[in-house]
């Protein structure tokens, strides 16, 4: 049987998450009001406890390319390896065969209209590029955008736009903390590039800063210390 090729820009966006109520009103919104949407978007509700599970009905009542899947409570938040787990929960209810992009997408964000349409404008003008995202910032107490630090080497976590057929030579994400870098050392060592674009127009907040949803910011980048460790990575 012939296998009929995905639209060129066609992409899926999962978004594992867990009691995110105080910010997805504004992650829904802003994917929503895409200039390009996602032909689907799964949302996984990582066993809730607020008022996500009504949000989220709310909004895939209203758009029929909007999915949610509900898992049950394990009582506490799970980063990294636990994120992934609800991930691929998502990847489950989807055939990629259907999709030429896929995104991994947090529900603590606010993009600008035109961001997944301007990633997939760059990557059609390199096809090397793998996997890619803007630049994150976060808003402090002052009002002051504060940018967030990543190399122009990696992909955000957050937001990970892929090409379904680079996140299949990399055989996926792993189920470890700094799932998001090893990905795009992966992906390098197969010929892709893994990128973020430091431009304006693909600028998007962070509507905490990176690092600080489970316990505190600090824990966050103990943590993160810690997966910079097990990469090898400064």
């Amino acid at each position: 049987m012939t296998s009929i090729a995905p639209a060129p820009r066609a992409y899926v966006v999962i978004s594992p998450g867990r009691n995110e109520a105080k910010f997805m009103r504004r992650t829904l919104d802003s994917v929503v009001a895409q200039t390009e949407r996602p032909a689907r978007w799964v949302i996984v509700d990582d066993g809730s406890t607020d008022e996500s599970p009504a949000i989220l009905a709310e909004y895939a009542a209203a758009h029929d390319w909007i999915t949610v899947i509900r898992r049950e409570d394990r009582g506490h938040r799970a980063v990294g390896p636990g994120v992934i787990e609800a991930f691929y929960a998502g990847l489950e209810a989807v055939s990629l065969d259907d999709y030429t992009y896929l995104c991994k997408l947090d529900l603590d964000l606010d993009l600008p209209a035109g961001y997944f349409a301007g990633l997939m404008d760059r990557m059609e003008a390199d096809p090397r590029v793998g996997t890619c995202s803007g630049k994150t910032y976060y808003v402090d107490g002052a009002g002051r955008q504060i940018s967030e630090k990543i190399s122009d080497e990696m992909s955000i976590g957050a937001s990970k736009f892929m090409r379904v057929a680079c996140f299949r030579q990399i055989g996926g994400f792993v189920r470890e903390v700094m799932w998001d870098g090893i990905d795009c050392h992966k992906a390098r060592m197969l010929g892709w590039k893994a990128v973020s674009w430091r431009d304006p127009e693909l600028a998007f907040e962070h509507l905490r800063p990176m690092g600080s949803s489970q316990t505190n910011i600090y824990a966050g980048r103990r943590r993160h210390g810690y997966g910079q460790y097990y990469m090898g990575s400064d």
